[in-house]
């Protein structure tokens, strides 16, 4: 039969399967069939749906369109009617449509216009015409209609409040925004629309109460929408700059949410802006201000620097560029603790900072301006009550713009003259809970969060001052109508240092140092803690400084061994710089990573003098022992692979330097001196020809005759800044010296060669200011105290900023900033002149001297152990304390040979002779057998090797001799007291030659 009879193939007909099983893929054939009808009925069900929706759209549109047709063509037999308005709401934003209505409008006259205003309806249809007039504008500020528009807000706005209220709640400032910007600024002098945008801005300030919360609104708006806008006023025309300046509402800042307008300006670049266009705007208006709106202006401006990145306001240059930049600290010889110390000061958000326009870095530069910090010092002298604001304000534009510090604090200081640090000090910082014994574990309370701004503007002031006051200023503090003087007495230092003290020991002792790494003092600040023990550090070093140099308050008073052990500090501190230990080559630790690691180490690097000198000493000897202890290095046995060199006894500089290059110097290196015949010396190298070696180069290479180092008047020795030793050659002698050096204090050796102390402080990583110049260049200095203290003209003096040097009878002029010989010196500008001469002599022109000399150092000695010390102390380490000779410490400490013993009698009469001594006797014999004579700074014990005495036969006409690399004295046994007096003081006055018999 065909099968088309039954459909055929046109149908598939469906298989019964009667045997009532089936297989396993048989039953996956069914299921997927399923899924497949149900996926394709799915399918056309949205098809079916989607085909409704598209008809109901067309059909909405069409209805849309034909009504929209009507409603245009009733508008346009009478656009200024009610009926014309209504289908004006009702087209909506029709460009072509609101052209008509506002130019309708406005060719009417303002009369008819207002007169409509008394209109129910229009009442009821206005706002919402004004609302699409607004986005019109907002979308294109300059087309054909924007005139016509423009004119018609600004009558409405101008006469409605109901339509200004409704605007506002409607972002009109955001709209106004767009508008302003879409305006390119090459374009504002002939565009007509701008000045009347302009107009609208400040109509809503004129119509509502300015305790309205509509009111308030509307300047938080205008500062978040209009403010912001980038390079506002380069893009308006003097005319509406003129307009607009006087009536930014800045009198009722204090009435507004600041937080609501700093959240609205989302970005970095915003924030920048809103702060560039205030500086534009805000300080003509300094003087009308009152109390509140001052400190609301400064609150507010504060607030928005605080969560700036650092380095916002001037983005770090380019190495090219950098030399460009005119400000006091900007040179190569920034240490690496200050640029920590500027790159973590705020706990803003980690962004990529913006690249500012020259224009808006330009009006930036006003912030630090001394004629603006004066404006605002001016305002704030006549209302008292935004001191504390202030305070706080010059603190974080400090923080946030790092290289404009000594520019901002230098301002201040010129205009109170000191006074303001005695007011600041005397009326807020004293009285707080911060100036008194205040329990260390409150110190981080929140309730202390007002007086942290006072404290650290204060720190920070002085500091500042303190770069460029003399000692004579310092240690002077009355009246004077000549010499202003140290505006705080000692009596108010003592204080005020050992409160500072407190705080920075409370900082550093912390074991837990996460909250001061990362967390922020209480208050509008946001300032770390980090930051603030950093300020706190560099005020009390300075201090600290001076009372080194003339003392004025008991030795006591800088230490914290009441809430110390020192025994267990000691093993503590050694145990820590264990856990520190960097790979030989690692780059040394700084001041603020070492304090992040180790509290007690901590202490010892910035705060050193919290703990006793012995102390410290005691440390230090412990940190080398234990780095020659990780080396296989004992004092008592040598390694047989010691380094063994000969040195003529004619040339040992040069023969130093040529054969000690690459010796690993922190080992026992063995010397064999060759004599004038060209024959080895005799002798064993136990340690004591190394230091006779030691002593003999120093004297040479410290000689200067030889052109690497001056003396100071106080024959103090410093590198030579002329051009010759920055050759080269030059720079690898000084390494060389740095190494040689830096082995004497790994040995324990003292070396007699006394240093300046601004050169001392080159070690410890610090700069030199004013106060070291005198040693140095006391002409010099003179002038620049007469200069600082000069009361009439100072442009009279002719000065720039450039300083001479004379090389070989010739002149020459080194500007202190680009373009400084074009850059007069004024009232306004001497302290950084002053500053800037005194860092160039003091340390710019040793840099690359100083440099070299602690790179060789650096190889012996780690940096943060001479940080445990200053100036004074290093020089007291390098060659030992300058301190009467202890006879008694001397004679149980000394060592006895030969025939010779404690109780022999040639011995009896010597200390008896030597008791009979003075002090200048004392140092001569201790010179005389020792090579240095000033004793160790721990007692003789610490003498290495002992101090000992061997006898040298029996003739009495033999004067005493001495060995002083091994610290021996050959003393003859003479057979009276007078004699051996005699022949003692002819031979240390004499200096008898070193002997090896």
């Amino acid at each position: 039969m065909d099968s088309h009879l039954f459909g055929g193939d046109s149908r598939r007909r469906r298989e019964i399967n009667l045997g009532g099983s089936t297989t396993a893929s048989t039953s996956t054939a069914i299921l997927q069939d399923a899924k497949v009808r149900r996926a394709q009925r799915e399918h056309l069900k949205k098809m079916e749906q989607s085909a409704t929706t598209l008809q109901a759209y067309w059909r909405c549109a069409a209805d849309r369109k034909r009504v929209k047709k009507v409603l245009r063509e009733r508008f346009q037999q009478d656009p200024s009617s009610t009926t014309g308005l209504r289908c004006l709401v009702l087209i909506g934003g029709d460009e072509s449509v609101l052209g008509a209505w506002s130019s309708a409008m406005v060719s009417s006259g303002e009369e008819r216009l207002s007169e409509s205003l008394s209109d129910p309806s229009w009442i009821a249809l206005l706002p919402r015409t004004m609302l699409l007039l607004l986005q019109s504008l907002a979308n294109d500020p300059q087309s054909q209609h924007a005139s016509s528009h423009v004119a018609a807000l600004s009558i409405v706005l101008s006469r409605s409040v109901p339509v200004t209220e409704y605007l506002l709640r409607h972002t009109y400032y955001s709209f106004l925004g767009r508008a302003i910007i879409s305006i390119p600024i090459q374009s504002k002098s002939s565009s007509p629309t701008l000045p009347a945008l302009i107009n609208l801005l400040v109509s809503p300030f004129a119509l509502l109460d300015s305790m309205d919360d509509l009111y308030k609104q509307a300047l938080e708006d205008m500062l978040s929408f209009i403010l912001t806008i980038p390079l506002l006023p380069n893009r308006l025309p003097i005319a509406s700059l003129t307009f607009l300046a006087p009536r930014i509402p800045l009198t009722s800042l204090h009435l507004i949410d600041a937080s609501r307008v700093i959240s609205n300006a989302t970005t970095v670049e915003q924030k920048i802006h809103l702060l560039a266009n205030l500086c534009a705007f805000a300080p003509p208006r300094y003087p009308t201000l009152s109390a509140e709106s001052l400190a609301a202006y400064l609150n507010f401006t504060l607030s928005l620097m605080c969560l700036l990145p650092t380095h916002a306001l001037e983005p770090p240059q380019r190495k090219a560029e950098a030399v460009a930049q005119p400000v006091w600290s900007d040179d190569s010889d920034s240490d690496h603790e200050t640029q920590v110390a500027v790159v973590s000061s705020f706990a803003a958000p980690k962004v990529r900072l913006p690249e500012l326009d020259t224009k808006t870095r330009n009006r930036l530069q006003t912030l630090p301006s001394a004629t603006h910090i004066n404006s605002l010092l001016e305002a704030v002298r006549k209302h008292r009550s935004a001191q504390l604001s202030l305070f706080a304000w010059c603190v974080a534009l400090s923080d946030v713009w790092p290289k404009q510090k000594d520019k901002i604090f230098g301002a201040v200081t010129v205009y109170g003259g000191g006074g303001l640090v005695r007011e600041l000090y005397r009326a807020h910082v004293r009285p707080s809970p911060l100036g008194q014994d205040l329990d260390s574990t409150t110190l981080m309370s929140p309730l202390h969060a007002s007086y942290w701004p006072p404290l650290l503007f204060l720190v920070d002031l002085y500091s500042q001052s303190l770069l460029t006051m003399g000692d004579d200023e310092f240690f002077s503090t009355g009246s004077s109508s000549n010499h202003p003087r140290n505006p705080l007495t000692v009596d108010e230092l003592k204080s005020f240092s050992r409160q500072l003290l407190n705080i920075a020991f409370t900082l550093y002792w912390r074991e837990d140092q996460t909250n001061v790494n990362d967390g922020t003092i209480p208050g509008s600040l946001n300032l770390k803690w980090e930051s603030v023990r950093q300020k706190i550090t560099k005020c009390l070093q300075a201090i600290h400084a001076r009372d080194s140099r003339r003392p004025f308050v008991p030795p006591e008073h800088w230490l914290v061994t009441a809430e110390l052990d020192m025994g267990p500090f000691i093993e503590a501190a050694i145990y820590e710089e264990r856990q520190l230990a960097q790979p030989e080559g690692a780059r040394p630790m700084s001041k603020r990573q070492v304090a992040t690691l180790s509290p007690r180490l901590g202490v010892l690097n910035n705060i050193p003098f919290a703990i006793p000198f012995e102390t410290r000493v005691s440390i230090f000897r412990s940190f080398i022992q234990n780095d020659a202890e990780n080396r296989g290095i004992s004092r008592y046995s040598h390694p047989m692979g010691m380094a063994r060199i000969t040195v003529r006894r004619g040339n040992i500089a040069q023969d130093g330097f040529d054969r000690l290059q690459g010796v690993d110097l922190k080992a026992p290196v063995a010397i064999t001196f060759i004599d004038q015949f060209g024959q080895e010396e005799a002798g064993i190298d136990g340690g004591g020809v190394f230091k006779e070696f030691l002593t003999a180069l120093c004297k040479e290479v410290f000689d200067t005759d030889r052109g690497l180092w001056l003396e100071t008047k106080n024959n103090e020795l410093y590198p030579n800044p002329h051009s010759y030793a920055v050759e080269s050659h030059s720079l690898n002698w000084y390494r060389f010296i740095g190494r040689i050096l830096g082995k004497a204090l790994y040995e324990g050796i003292l070396v007699d060669v006394a240093f300046a102390g601004f050169f001392l402080a080159k070690w410890l990583g610090k700069q030199s200011f004013l106060d070291d110049l005198a040693s140095l260049d006391p002409q010099l200095y003179q002038g620049l105290i007469f200069l600082k203290h000069q009361t009439g003209s100072v442009e009279e003096l002719s000065l720039n900023f450039t300083v001479a040097e004379e090389e070989f009878g010739v002149t020459k002029s080194r500007p202190l900033i680009p373009n400084g010989e074009n850059i007069a010196v004024t009232r306004e500008n001497r302290l950084q002149y002053i500053y800037l001469v005194s860092h160039y002599r003091l340390n710019k022109q040793i840099r690359q001297q100083s440099d070299a000399f602690f790179d060789g150092l650096s190889e012996m000695i780690d940096p943060k152990w001479l940080r445990m010390f200053n100036q004074q102390e290093l020089q007291i380490l390098l060659g030992g304390v300058d301190a009467p000779v202890d006879l008694e410490d001397l004679r149980v400490n000394t060592k006895y040979g030969g025939l010779y013993d404690d109780h022999e009698p040639t011995i009896e009469k010597f200390w008896k002779v030597a008791n009979t001594l003075d002090q200048e006797q004392r140092r001569n014999l201790l010179r005389f057998v020792t090579s240095c004579s000033r004793p160790p700074l721990l007692g003789f014990k610490e003498l290495i090797p002992n101090f000992a005495i061997r006898d040298a036969g029996a003739d009495q006409h033999r004067l005493p001799t001495a060995s002083t690399c091994v610290n021996l004295l050959k003393l003859p046994r003479y057979t009276s007291e007078k004699m051996l007096r005699e022949k003692l003081i002819q031979a240390i006055n004499s200096n008898a030659g070193f002997d090896l018999s």
